[in-house]
């Protein structure tokens, strides 16, 4: 496996991790069904590709990688503010649908940076990116 597939996977294997983190600490905050099951939804898929991730990379000798300390730490007190605050449906859309933005941008980008990946890893990145256009899709009945 390439260094460039490494670190396309290394870094989808973030993402999802990131992604899962803030699904359930907004998850926690909702009353509403729909939108929760959604939520879980969108969870699942998460967790199914992060799975493939590690995987692969347990498969290279390689580990995943952990989210950034700073980055996860500013996700966990933005969203518990604007939750404990302003903690409805409208404001929970708003906290995913900007969390799928992000990752789309940095997914995009590593896919760039990291053109040498394989089929595979770049096949993971595709499916992360939709997966995360489609929830963005979801959520945006409830702003």
């Amino acid at each position: 496996m390439n260094e460039d597939t490494i670190k396309l996977l290394k870094e989808c294997n973030s993402g999802c991790k990131m992604a899962i983190g803030s699904m359930e600490q907004v998850e926690e905050k909702l009353h509403d069904a729909q939108m929760k099951n959604i939520i879980e939804e969108y969870k699942d898929k998460h967790k199914q590709i992060n799975a493939r991730t590690v995987h692969l990379l347990q498969d290279a000798g390689e580990r995943g990688k952990e989210p950034g300390l700073m980055a996860s730490f500013m996700s966990h007190l933005t969203t518990e503010m604007k939750m404990t605050f302003m903690g409805d449906n409208h404001q929970a859309a708003k906290l995913m649908m900007d969390g799928c933005n992000m990752g789309i941008q940095s997914i995009c980008e590593y896919e760039n940076n990291y053109s040498n990946a394989s089929d595979e890893a770049k096949r993971i990145a595709h499916e992360l990116v939709k997966t995360e256009k489609e929830f963005m899709g979801h959520m945006e009945k409830f702003l």
